[in-house]
């Protein structure tokens, strides 16, 4: 299992200074005082090489043996596209023949007591030696130390998360206590981590979780097979039925509106629901559970399994079919980049994603601009435009589409 998401396309001049800066912040927080990281000498706590440099870091790799700083690699996410994949593939080549140097130059070395570093604690907590690699990525509100947990082996056995703020240590809770319900819930068409490992370490929430074997070879995924995965998570908590405005979702759904109330999105977002109660109020939804961010990049289908990872979004008592909107408007945006575009576009198949989940003909529109809403409010929320987030801004992609369909009710 790996809950990173698939490689990114290059990197901005600004992005990669983020990161840099990202990288700096991460490591304070793994290996806090008395441990150091500016070279100086003492004993060795662990030692990383910045894939693919220190100006632009996206992983770092554990340079205690080639076998397992090549897994780190190999294992660390799927590229996407034939040329992504032999890059992939020759910096594995070249952190497991030892020609480290001429390709990656910068590298980090951890001194000072070697229980006081995040290893020690990993460690001591799950009782086995391992190794970690650490995983820089792009710039979210959400964004928070991920680290693959490798045996001495080279073997990637976990995966942890840390959630070092207000909202990435909501996250990291919400998701352990997701992992625990769906491990109860007999699923039968798709898998899902365990949790190994749930606690606290220096004031940040903690949660270390099994690997799914990502790196093994993927099979074509086909809507039917996806929809059955999404219905078995919708109904993996049980069913409810009832009106849209005096349903639980609907009651949550508005105090999470008037939180953000104040924002200049909120007035917009405010005059979008009423619009929608007053249109479709009485319209009887089926109410059930779903993933929060099913996207392509947290799946893996194999030929006998539907790996699914990133479960801090899971809820229950949402309106069917919320994943199947999620999952083609994430799609839409990956492939095309155009993110106003894809939501016109997802909008435009409503009809085609919602019939299999049972949705009436006339409760799929507002289903899908209710997914919309939802989504925009999670933006709010985690203030993803002041952490610079690409699709922060709501204003030029969402917001515009969501009003105007909203107003042609």
């Amino acid at each position: 299992m790996s809950p990173v998401r698939t490689a990114p396309a290059e990197l901005t001049a600004g992005d990669a200074a983020l990161r840099t800066q990202y990288l700096t912040e991460v490591l304070g927080l793994l290996y806090p005082e008395p441990c150091r990281t500016d070279g100086t000498d003492g004993p060795l706590v662990a030692e990383y090489l910045v894939v693919p440099n220190a100006r632009r870091p996206r992983l770092l790799v554990p340079s205690v043996s080639p076998a397992v700083a090549a897994a780190a690699v190999r294992r660390y996410a799927e590229p996407q596209g034939r040329m992504a994949r032999l890059k992939r593939d020759a910096v594995v080549a070249a952190v497991h023949t030892r020609t480290t140097g001429l390709l990656f130059r910068d590298r980090i070395r951890v001194t000072g007591p070697a229980t006081a570093g995040i290893d020690g604690y990993l460690s001591d907590a799950l009782r086995r030696d391992l190794a970690v690699s650490i995983h820089i990525g792009p710039v979210r509100a959400n964004r928070k130390p991920v680290l693959q947990l490798l045996t001495p082996g080279g073997d990637t056995f976990a995966f942890g998360k840390l959630g070092t703020g207000p909202l990435t240590r909501r996250l990291v809770k919400a998701e352990t206590a997701a992992l625990i319900a769906l491990s109860a819930s007999q699923l039968t068409k798709l898998t899902v981590p365990r949790v190994l490992h749930s606690g606290e370490w220096r004031g940040m929430r903690v949660l270390v979780q099994s690997a799914l074997p990502v790196w093994l070879p993927r099979a074509p995924l086909t809507p039917r097979r996806l929809t059955a995965a999404m219905l078995d998570v919708a109904g993996c908590c049980g069913y409810t039925v009832g009106p849209l405005t005096s349903s639980g979702y609907w009651q949550e759904l508005r105090n999470r509106l008037t939180a953000v109330a104040a924002r200049p999105e909120g007035s917009g977002l405010f005059a979008a629901v009423d619009v929608l109660a007053a249109h479709s109020g009485g319209t009887a939804l089926r109410y059930g559970a779903w993933h929060g961010d099913w996207s392509p990049w947290n799946m893996a289908n194999l030929n006998d399994a539907l790996l699914v990872w990133d479960w801090e979004r899971f809820a229950t008592g949402v309106p069917l079919g919320f994943d199947a909107i999620h999952h083609e408007l994430q799609k839409r945006i990956q492939s095309t980049g155009d993110a106003r575009a894809a939501v016109e576009a997802t909008l435009a198949r409503a009809d085609e994603l919602l019939a299999p989940f049972g949705v009436a003909p006339v409760a799929r529109e507002i289903t899908a601009l209710l997914y919309l809403v939802d989504l925009a409010v999670r933006y709010l929320t985690d203030r993803q435009a002041e952490a610079g987030a690409r699709l922060g801004v709501l204003g030029t992609w969402l917001l515009p589409v969501l009003i105007r369909r909203v107003e042609e009710l």
